[in-house]
């Protein structure tokens, strides 16, 4: 499932579960090639675009895009910069 942050808060998304919490922006190619990889995995997906939720990027430490942060049950476990293809992706939510 793939879900765009817009007005909730962030915290209220991500409390259950695990989650790929997805830094990007639309104007960023290795991004929309992370977007084409995300989408063919079955796990819980936030984006939040870095240009409309600059907080949580600075919050976040995202210096870089993309950002790929890994949530268990509202909790950091991984934090990752750059495009990463689906192996590498399965294997870090493999460990958490």
């Amino acid at each position: 499932m793939i879900k765009y942050l817009e007005k909730e808060k962030l915290e209220d998304v991500i409390k259950n579960d695990i989650w790929i919490v997805d830094f990007y922006a639309d104007w960023c190619g290795p991004c929309k090639m992370l977007g084409s990889v995300l989408e063919s995995m079955d796990v819980n997906i936030l984006k939040i675009n870095v240009d409309t939720h600059e907080d949580l990027a600075t919050t976040f430490g995202v210096m870089s895009i993309p950002t790929i942060c890994f949530f268990k049950d509202g909790e950091l476990k991984e934090k990752v910069i750059g495009f990463r293809n689906k192996e590498e992706l399965e294997k870090i939510l493999n460990n958490i």
